[in-house]
């Protein structure tokens, strides 16, 4: 009898299927934004070097509208079976204070796998302006409020939110000039049609070489090699204003733990790499990793933080 149920046992073992069967189709990478963006452009490099690890193609899949919120949600509604996943920024935890109807809950809804890179803002003036440093901006913005006027590219957007941080921490009354996209507001404030804005350190740093701008402070906690004769903004006096960019990558909620942690693994080593640093930093991006329950962590707490902010100053989508 013993014999006999041992070998029925050992049957069962062979004939059992695997418990760990993932991913057995193709994977779905939905960027919620354009093509050329911070997550688009992350999604594709880290798509291109998965496939050999997973076993599986990976497909990068643009879904842009409604400030990421259409591809966001579809991810969100996707069957949680880790075959789609999502490439995404701060954004996300920021249309739920600026959206009442929002389709999708950016904590509950999504399994954060692991952060995937930071991106630095910086705030810049045109030339012709006088304030050089961000106390003399202030110092002019509380002698004359709303006299002076920064540009985002739209309501909303992490340029937008981060000038109304230093409105809020500052104490100062800016005019906000949105446009519809980050081109028209980059080349008014290169011509002087508006004062001051926000934007990517790649994107400013060129303009900022020859001239055509001015840098006052970055949003990082330290110094970027890129702009190294910048300060922070804690060194121009103002705390609490590192307003860096977070990327990341997401699930639906109730994928299986495995999954995420398999996910979590191989897309570290991916960014691990020297290859990835040197790719990154040529986009102005630092690559960045954590554990899901670390990013999970950055998520709820910029949530909150941009909630407070949007309250403050009254902020609403168009």
């Amino acid at each position: 009898m013993r014999r006999r149920e041992f070998l029925t046992f050992m049957a069962a073992v062979v004939l059992a299927p695997p418990a760990f069967a993932w991913p057995d189709q193709p994977i779905r990478m939905i960027v919620p934004f354009t093509p050329a963006g911070g997550p688009d452009l992350i999604a594709r490099y880290v798509g291109e070097r998965l496939p050999p690890r997973l076993g599986q193609p990976i497909v990068v899949e643009n879904v842009p509208g409604a400030s990421g919120n259409i591809g966001s949600q579809l991810v969100a509604r996707a069957k949680p079976d880790g075959h789609t996943l999502m490439s995404s920024v701060n954004t996300l935890v920021m249309n739920a204070s600026l959206y009442r109807n929002l389709p999708y809950d950016p904590v509950a809804d999504f399994a954060p796998i692991t952060l995937s890179a930071w991106g630095t803002l910086v705030l810049v003036a045109h030339p012709a302006r006088a304030a050089r440093t961000v106390d003399e901006l202030v110092a002019a913005a509380k002698a004359a409020p709303r006299s002076l006027t920064y540009a985002s590219p739209g309501v909303g957007t992490p340029h937008h939110l981060a000038m109304a941080l230093l409105e809020t921490t500052t104490g100062i009354e800016l005019l906000h000039v949105p446009y519809k996209g980050a081109a028209g507001a980059l080349q008014d404030i290169l011509s002087g049609q508006v004062d001051y804005m926000v934007l990517p350190v790649h994107v400013a740093a060129p303009h900022i070489s020859n001239g055509k701008l001015k840098a006052l402070a970055v949003g990082s906690l330290r110094r970027v090699p890129l702009l190294a004769d910048v300060p922070t903004f804690a060194e121009a006096g103002v705390e609490g204003l590192d307003v860096d960019m977070w990327y990341g990558f997401f699930a639906p909620k109730d994928t299986p733990v495995d999954i995420v942690s398999r996910l979590n693994e191989e897309i570290t080593a991916v960014l691990g790499t020297e290859e990835a640093r040197i790719a990154f930093e040529a986009q102005g991006l630092q690559r960045a990793t954590s554990s899901a329950a670390g990013f999970a962590e950055i998520v709820a707490r910029d949530r909150l933080r941009w909630s407070d902010v949007v309250a403050k100053r009254d902020i609403k989508a168009e």
